[in-house]
């Protein structure tokens, strides 16, 4: 194994998982798999990179840096030569971590001396500037991330952000250093004082040049796009052996799942209802007892052929009257809970294709239906691409990061499934 990623969330492994697969421009890149949670076997033999999903961001640092650990000590032992800690492109985490606190110890443990820190997703709109994130044009805390039930940013400069969080020095390094391309890069970087530093990066071509000059760095922190790069150097070495799997079907019955509150899912929930039925869950009576699998599971079955949805979404006044009320880690754990045990009990029914949005949900989701390993398949929209199980009877995953995905992502999923 060339490349190890550890993942904060499920969602951001299938990002990551999808630009180490296609490559630059898509021309390909590395055979890859995701992993749910550290593997209990040896990695496999034909894989180029391995990316463990975790769902370790809300939690607690002390277990985020337990579980990280753990993943990285099987990355090394698979024989990985660099290893990749990724976070979100909105770079989601409080003022204790886990960010900061999860990449200290990862650099301890591979003997790191400067680190990178680049959240930016530009084919997303997440841009970094003067060492700021902006979603579009819009700063991280004016955007809808200023909302968000359990990381709310409402500080746009990620240098704070991270100081904040760790006791090591957190530097910057400008556009137009990045703009000077790799050697220079790399020279900057050997002369910065701080240990961490976060990088400017506005385009994909930023990216590019950022990658190559991490070239042999022992730990890389940042959003999914920049392995792209990373994988292209693995190519130009000629290590490379194949690209995603993209001619595999899965065919069946299908559902989708929202548990996001993002803008951009709830234009996705607006947009896929027209033509398809649509339940939204009733939190208050899931918090009281009132409702539950049973409750939703029929929907989904009676509707099968007609992409029905199910979610928990809500516009922001009403996701605030829900958060005071009941308390948001509350909400979010039990309705994550719920939508497991209904993924997985309609897996068991027969459900072959599943679309989930939200980083939280996909994570439930993905533990309760209890597979070890996921293929990484053709790219849906940028970020995200399709899972197939490595199971007798495959199933297929699309896993959505809340922000990410077209207008008409879910339908856009379900058709990706099924055509070679």
């Amino acid at each position: 194994m060339l490349i190890g990623v550890i993942a904060d969330d499920f969602t951001g492994a299938s990002d990551i998982a999808s630009s180490l697969a296609s490559g630059v421009d898509g021309k390909g890149g590395l055979s890859t798999i995701q992993f749910l949670g550290v593997p209990g076997e040896d990695a496999p033999k034909d894989v180029d990179a391995g990316v463990i999903s975790l769902k370790s961001r809300s939690i607690a640092a002390d277990e985020a840096i337990r579980q990280s650990i753990a993943a990285v000590d099987w990355l090394l032992k698979a024989g990985v030569e660099q290893v990749f800690f990724k976070y979100c492109s909105t770079f989601d985490s409080t003022t204790k971590g886990n960010i900061g606190p999860v990449a200290e110890a990862l650099a301890e443990r591979l003997g790191a001396s400067k680190v990178i820190f680049c959240p930016s997703f530009p084919a997303n709109g997440r841009t970094v500037y003067q060492g700021n994130l902006f979603v579009h044009d819009v700063p991280l805390s004016e955007s809808g991330m200023a909302h968000h039930p359990l990381t709310p940013m409402r500080d746009s400069d990620i240098r704070r952000v991270l100081q904040s969080q760790t006791s090591r020095k957190v530097g910057h390094l400008p556009y137009q250093v990045v703009q000077g391309g790799a050697e220079r890069i790399k020279k900057a970087l050997t002369e910065a004082q701080e240990p961490f530093i976060v990088v400017d990066a506005i385009s994909d071509d930023d990216l590019v040049r950022l990658a190559e000059s991490q070239a042999g760095a022992p730990l890389v922190t940042g959003g999914s796009a920049i392995a792209a790069g990373l994988a292209e150097n693995f190519v130009r070495r000629g290590h490379a052996r194949s690209g995603a799997d993209h001619a595999e079907v899965i065919d069946g019955p299908e559902i989708v799942i929202a548990g996001s509150c993002s803008g951009a899912t709830l234009k996705q929930i607006e947009q896929h209802k027209v033509k398809h039925p649509e339940l939204a869950v009733d939190v208050d009576a899931i918090m009281s007892g009132k409702a539950g699998v049973e409750t939703y599971l029929p929907f989904l079955l009676e509707n099968s052929g007609k992409a029905p949805l199910l979610h928990s979404s809500a516009p922001p006044e009403e996701l605030e009257r829900i958060q005071k009320h009941y308390g948001g880690t509350e909400v979010a754990e039990r309705l994550d809970r719920l939508f497991g045990d209904i993924a997985a009990k309609a897996v068991a029914s027969g459900v072959r294709r599943v679309v989930v949005a939200g980083g939280e949900t996909s994570g439930a989701v993905a533990s309760a239906l209890g597979f070890s390993s996921l293929r990484v398949g053709r790219q849906i929209d940028p970020g995200v691409p399709v899972l197939i199980s490595t199971t007798k009877k495959p199933v297929a995953l699309a896993l959505k990061s809340g922000n990410f995905g077209a207008p008409d992502f879910f339908e856009k999923a379900l058709n990706s499934m099924v055509t070679s």
